[in-house]
Parts: structure tokens; sequence; C-alpha cells
């Protein structure tokens, strides 16, 4: 009985809190609405993509059901906060999943006997397979910025350093360093992976360079193909050009900006 009341007494607080035109914070319904309650994101910068993705009404605007849809995606891709947010990171961790099975369905990485590190320019994603066979899932990379791009071709790790300074960019640290050509490496990053490039580099995220750290050894072969999407004219914007250049990596997907999980 005294739940009840409690509910009742809620549902008067938010009802007057309307009729007055006052906002009533989210989490003074959570006892009413549950778990909607508790998912109150705005709408985000691709919340149309990520409605078309996951089957909700292509609106473009942020609902109850697209926040928990959302918040269920974040959850299932192990990105926190889980929010129900449509940011960028969100969509292109989805990009990733969608190819996790067959990354390399257009086989334009060789299938050796051999472990191969293949390194996707083109839609900046980093997975290891040996025959046919992917033994490290596809993950998100960040390759060099223009003018710095990230050299092609098969390369070899020929130097492994778990901790390392950057002696060209201000001892920018460089966590679970595997070199393969020149001052080029696998290595981790605490930046945004998905904003603007490295200096040539493949960049990572930490927990994910530390897994390839261990896989790989010394003499291990990678094949880096494809070339990074960027606009033929930038526009003067950074951030614009960084949502050109994004939008042209998901067409890499084959899904013209919005993944269809064929691969």
């Amino acid at each position: 009985m005294r739940r009840a009341n409690l509910t009742r007494g809620l549902g008067s607080l938010v009802l007057a809190g309307v009729l007055a035109g006052t906002a009533v914070p989210a989490g003074a319904v959570s006892g009413v609405n549950g778990s909607a309650a508790r998912c109150s994101a705005d709408t985000g910068p691709y919340q149309w993509q990520l409605e078309k993705r996951l089957g909700l009404r292509q609106d473009g605007r942020m609902s109850p059901a697209d926040c928990l849809a959302v918040q269920k995606l974040q959850r299932r891709l192990g990105i926190t906060p889980a929010n129900g947010y449509p940011d960028l990171r969100t969509y292109r961790m989805l990009l990733v999943d969608d190819v996790k099975r067959n990354p390399n369905a257009r086989k334009r990485c060789p299938v050796r006997a051999y472990r191969v590190t293949c390194v996707d320019l083109s839609r900046q994603i980093l997975w290891v397979q040996k025959g046919s066979k992917v033994v490290f899932a596809p993950v998100p990379v960040r390759s060099g910025r223009p003018g710095l791009e990230t050299r092609t071709g098969w390369q070899r790790v020929y130097q492994k350093n778990r901790t390392f300074f950057s002696t060209l960019y201000a001892n920018a640290p460089m966590p679970y360093a595997q070199f393969f050509n020149g001052g080029q490496a696998l290595h981790g990053t605490y930046k945004d992976l998905f904003v603007s490039g490295s200096g040539g580099c493949v960049n990572l995220y930490v927990k994910d360079a530390a897994r390839l750290f261990r896989l790989l050894g010394v003499g291990d072969r990678l094949y880096v193909f494809g070339r990074k999407p960027v606009p033929r004219a930038l526009p003067h914007a950074a951030d614009r050009r960084e949502a050109v250049e994004d939008a042209l990596v998901a067409e890499g997907f084959g899904s013209h900006g919005v993944p269809v999980g064929q691969d």
C-alpha cells in the first residue's frame, strides 16, 4: 500500500510539473517508468543512422524507444557509458561489429598458413587471421593523416616495447608498441580514435593494443592495404572535415553511411 501511494504521489508530482511548464528531472520518475526513465539521452549526431540500423522509426529525433534500443546496443558492444546517446563511437563500433564474422569477405587481405595482421585503411579496422580463421576479431583503428599516411604493403614486426614514448611527438605515450616500418607502429592511444589521424602509426584502443601485443611476436607479418578516405576538397572547419571523413569511412563498409551487415 505504501508503494502504491508513493507511485501515485510521484505521478501527481510529474503531472503537476508538466501542467506548470516545469522541467522534471529524469531521476524523479525512475520509480514510475522503470528503465525508460533511466534512459533520457538527447538526439545525437548519428540518430538517423542508428534508427535505420536498429529498425526504429526513422525521424531523426530521440524517443524513449530509441534511447533504450541504443542503450541495449551499447551494452552489447561494451561501450561505456551505455547512456543511449547515438554518438560517433557507437555508430563506428557497430560498423566494426557488423563485419566481425567475416572481415575478409572481399578477399583484400592475403590468406596464408601463418598469422597475418590485416590493416584495412579504407574501413579503418584491423584483424588477425591464420589461414581463413580469424584469430583476433576486427577492432577500430586510426591510421595516418594526409601527408603522414601509414605505409601499405607487406610489413613485419621488428621491435616490441610494452612502454614507449615518441621521440618525434613530444614524448607522446605509445603503450604496447609493435614497430613494423621505420617509426610506424601498432600501438595504443588515449586519444579519440575517430578524430583526425595519427602521424603514420596504427592507433588502437589501449585494451586492444594490449591483447594484440600478447598475440604477436617479432617477425609476425602485417599486410596494410586500402586508403584512408579523405574528402578531395577539405572544408576549412575541422569538425566539418572530420564529419565528412567519417562518412567516407562508413561508406567503405558498403553502406553509404548506413551499415547493412553484408560483409
